[in-house]
Order: C-alpha cells, then sequence, then structure tokens
C-alpha cells in the first residue's frame, strides 16, 4: 500500500502530478533524503572505496553518464547502459528488466553486484557507524525520488504557454503523437508506459526481461525509458548502440516487422523534414533538474 507525498518544490512547475507515491513504511522526510543523497555520493559503499552511485548516475549528465555500458569496479563493463533515475518515484519495476519491485530493493543492487561495487549490504554497514540495513535502502530510495525533472518547453507549451515550442518542434510534437507513433511506448507526463518493448535493439544474446519472468513473449523486451532531459544524454537504448538522437530516429523508421518484435515496430516513411522535426521536438524534452530535499 502507498500514500501519496507532495512533490518537493522546484523554483519552477514540474509539469508532473503534484504528487509522488511513496510506500507508506518510507515516507519522504528532510533528513532520511539528507541521508540518502551522502549515501549517494559515498564512495565506501564500494569495494575499493572508489566507485559510488553517482559515478554512474551523475548529476551534470541527467543522473546517467556518457558510456555505452556502464562502468564498475576497475573499469569493468557491465551489460546494459546506465539508466537515468529521473523521476523514477512514478516508476513500477526498475532496472532495464524490471527485476526489482520497489525503489527500496533496486537500491542495494548496485552495491551486491560485483562488477558494479561488489559489496556486501553487511560490509558497508560494517564501515559506516550508526546505519542499518533498513535506513540505507530506505534512505538511497527516498534521495531517488528526490531527483526529479521537469518545467521543460514541452510542458510549458501543454500547459498553455504557446510560445514555448517553435513551429519546427510543434511539427515534431505532431509526428511524436501520429505518424511516428512514439506515443506507443512514451506516454503520459513522464514521457514513458512503464512497460517492457522489444524493439530489436542490441545484441541477440541478452534476453531482457525473460530472464525474470520465463515468459517467451519477454524475450529481448526492455523497461520503455523515460525521454525526460534526453537530449543531453547519449548514447541511447538499453545497450548504448545509438549515439545521437537521429541515429534512435533512423533506427525505428528502418524498422521492419518481424517475429518476436513489439507490433508497434513498423517501417515509419519519414522525409528528411519530418525527421528532423521529430529530433527538434524531442530537445524540447529538457528542462530544469533538481534533487534533494529543499
Amino acid at each position: 500500500m502507498t500514500v501519496l507525498v507532495l512533490a518537493l518544490q522546484l523554483s519552477v512547475p514540474l509539469g508532473l502530478d503534484a504528487y509522488i507515491p511513496t510506500p507508506e513504511t518510507n515516507p519522504i522526510t528532510r533528513d532520511m533524503a539528507f541521508l540518502g543523497k551522502r549515501l549517494f555520493f559515498d564512495t565506501a559503499l564500494s569495494r575499493d572505496r572508489t566507485v559510488s552511485c553517482a559515478t554512474c548516475h551523475q548529476p551534470d549528465y541527467a543522473f546517467a553518464d556518457p558510456h555505452p555500458r556502464a562502468i564498475g569496479l576497475d573499469g569493468r563493463k557491465g551489460p546494459r547502459r546506465t539508466p537515468t533515475i529521473l523521476n523514477r518515484g512514478y516508476g513500477k519495476a526498475f532496472f532495464w528488466d524490471g527485476r526489482a519491485a520497489t525503489l527500496e530493493d533496486q537500491v542495494l543492487g548496485p552495491i551486491r553486484n560485483p562488477d558494479e561495487m561488489g559489496m556486501t549490504v553487511e560490509a558497508v554497514l560494517a564501515r559506516i557507524p550508526n546505519l542499518t540495513r533498513d535506513t540505507l535502502s530506505r534512505a538511497l530510495a527516498t534521495y531517488v525520488r528526490t531527483v526529479l525533472a521537469g518545467n521543460s518547453p514541452y510542458d510549458r507549451y501543454i500547459q498553455g504557454d504557446k510560445s514555448a515550442l517553435t513551429a519546427q518542434q510543434i511539427a515534431g510534437l505532431k509526428l511524436f503523437r501520429a505518424k511516428a507513433n512514439c506515443v506507443a511506448c512514451h506516454v503520459g507526463p513522464n514521457l514513458t508506459d512503464e512497460r517492457f518493448h522489444n524493439t530489436g535493439a542490441g545484441a541477440a544474446a541478452d534476453h531482457g526481461r525473460f530472464t525474470v519472468t520465463r515468459h517467451e513473449e519477454d524475450r529481448a523486451a526492455f523497461k520503455t525509458p523515460t525521454l525526460r532531459q534526453i537530449a543531453v544524454r547519449a548514447p541511447y537504448m538499453h545497450d548504448g548502440s545509438l549515439r545521437t538522437l537521429e541515429e534512435v530516429i533512423d533506427f525505428y523508421d528502418k524498422a521492419e516487422p518481424k517475429p518476436g518484435l513489439d507490433p508497434e515496430i513498423r517501417p515509419l516513411h519519414l522525409t528528411p523534414q519530418e525527421k528532423a522535426a521529430l529530433a527538434a521536438f524531442l530537445q524540447s524534452l529538457s528542462g530544469v533538474v533538481k534533487d534533494g530535499y529543499e
């Protein structure tokens, strides 16, 4: 069961729902958010004290990083790209394959992963006095819930400021909603359906959601990411295989239906002008990012 907690105030509107879903057992408090932020940037959470949560989730990079695949201890590369944690307080399942049901579960995963931080929770607790497993989990999850993005030109446009988007961006928005059909997956205030889709991207060896559910329909399906701040957090897709927004648009434009793919994946037949307009619209999804309790 969850309770609704008033979203932390940005200096300008988020353009999202006014509330963040929060477990009754972990309401957002100033003290817990402050502790979570300190832990998020603390390299003591990694085995050799070189890696923190912020190593991959960099505030200056929209809480993602510039690498195609996540890099952890000793330069080890993970199999997938670092997902942004922007607005993850609105999430329904976590990691690219949705293997964590709550943020409280998710935040401990990278600590225990041998290719990321390489620690046990018990080892972390031995290093940091007066910290418990429950407090570690709740504090990190609370901080992540305070990482919010909003007030983009797109938000201002849909809130009534018709000067917020250029004519080209408005044309791109129309394509986003119609011919390009981006809204089949990127829908709602956070521009994600929080579901899993096989788009045909990435290596066949990564089975995605299937590794969690063992349902054949989930093979190579990955979580739809939010598009907030999308223009400033390349590269793209779950494996970082596409370097630019233009490459992403071309990928979907040329897509051919085949067994296993999401039924919405089909050739788009966009013109060069339409591709440029769609890319311009995606630029409008970058706005204000804030974190921490204020």
